[in-house]
């Protein structure tokens, strides 16, 4: 089931074509405060190994890795490391949802009901504090709108995250989906979510929640096909993308990284889903793996606005589109905002606003996702730039990888 590419040879070779960092608008020796910098938190415990991979102007300026991919073993960390990307999963279904509106096969303003009517008449999580107990009262409304596919993709479904609060709602959701993606097939998953009541009314508050899983749902519906195998034919294979995919097969298994074996901060163990074991239900919010070489090619692609070497997949206008604020002053952003102070959120991608307020360095019209395991990514279009990180390590450590690589990368641009 699934998108399991068989690997091919050269799997590990340069996903792009290489230059010396001075040749792009780099210092090699700030660059390399990259690798000092995690090799050191290696030797410290924060982090069993990495791979970065930078690049602009089209061309790999650093690409290295440090640390283990097994850490309990001792194997080093190769190059062409399988890791768990879990909501980097999500922008991958965003394009392969774009790509059937291009096609004229859904449009954004669509209820989701349409596709999956169970979906359809939903209700409105409402809890309120009686004065005269004391006491917190639930109950709920009629959704005032459908939500539609455009609301999956910005995340203002009103669907959410069972971690993401402490609400009733909130306790009636899991906290991902990955776990799910080995006990239930899709329909199952419908049927649950079907009786749960929304957080949000739709369209007026960003939630982090299951809407990209729901998404891809909805793709599977409207091609037709298994949402691994839309993703291989639209997208993975086209941009030869030969290691990512929803199950590790028997031939990969030796490359799959590992996290630590408890948290460094709080001591509690490591739990990160079996991806060796396929899924019942190829989740879009959580469930896809992929390789540091794999995923540039995608960023790049995402940078040519969506091309890679003479291989479109996105229209120029839908990328750009994808990559503008979708929130604009009318959507809240909910208590839990994760793309931050200075970021919008456009169609599967935090959107930076201007280059102030946003506690780190950036751009303007720069976007990025990350994953729960501890992977990121970002792509700067005015400098011509995209970085990715592969890093098993989950839990709040993982925000400060994220802040740590966009400093150390930007501070080593030169021109």
């Amino acid at each position: 089931m699934g998108c399991s590419l068989l690997l091919v040879a050269g799997a590990a070779a340069d996903p792009l074509p290489r230059a010396k960092a001075e040749d792009v608008g780099f210092s090699s020796e700030k660059l390399n405060r990259i690798g000092q910098t995690l090799r050191a938190d290696v030797e410290r415990g924060r982090i069993p190994g990495a791979i970065v991979v930078v690049a602009r102007k089209g061309r790999i300026a650093y690409y290295e890795t440090v640390g283990f991919r097994d850490k309990s073993s001792g194997a080093p960390m190769p190059l062409d490391a399988i890791f768990r990307i879990a909501s980097m999963t999500k922008p991958l279904v965003s394009v392969a949802t774009m790509m059937l509106y291009e096609e004229g096969r859904l449009f954004l303003s669509d209820p989701v009901s349409k596709y999956i009517p169970q979906l359809a008449d939903r209700q409105v999580g409402v809890e309120k504090l009686d004065p005269a107990t004391g006491k917190s009262v639930f109950y709920t409304v009629p959704a005032e709108s459908e939500m539609t596919i455009q609301d999956l993709l910005r995340h203002t479904s009103g669907f959410t995250y069972g971690n993401r609060g402490t609400t009733h709602v909130h306790k009636l959701f899991e906290g991902g989906t990955s776990g799910l993606a080995r006990e239930l097939t899709p329909q199952e998953f419908i049927d649950r979510l079907a009786k749960l009541p929304l957080l949000n009314q739709p369209g007026t508050t960003w939630e982090y929640g299951v809407s990209t899983d729901v998404l891809g749902r909805v793709v599977e519906v409207v091609a037709g096909k298994p949402l691994g195998q839309v993703l291989a034919e639209r997208i993975f294979r086209p941009l030869k993308m030969t290691d990512t995919g929803f199950v590790v097969t028997a031939d990969k298994q030796a490359r799959l990284a590992q996290g630590l074996a408890t948290d460094p901060d709080t001591g509690k163990e490591i739990k990160l889903f079996d991806p060796t074991i396929p899924p019942k239900f190829e989740c879009g919010g959580g469930c896809g793996v992929s390789t540091a070489s794999d995923y540039v090619r995608f960023t790049q692609m995402l940078l040519n606005r969506g091309t890679l070497e003479g291989t479109r997949i996105l229209g120029r206008k839908t990328v750009e589109y994808m990559t503008s604020d979708h929130l604009g002053t009318r959507i809240a952003p909910g208590p839990a905002y994760s793309p931050g102070p200075g970021y919008g959120f456009g169609l599967g991608f935090a959107v930076r606003k201007e280059t102030g307020v946003a506690s780190l360095t950036g751009s303007a019209g720069d976007y990025n996702w990350a994953g729960a395991f501890g992977t990121a990514f970002w792509v700067d279009p005015k400098e011509e730039l995209t970085v990715v990180v592969m890093v098993q390590a989950p839990g709040p450590i993982r925000v400060h990888y994220r802040q740590l690589l966009k400093s150390l990368v930007l501070q080593a641009i030169t021109d």
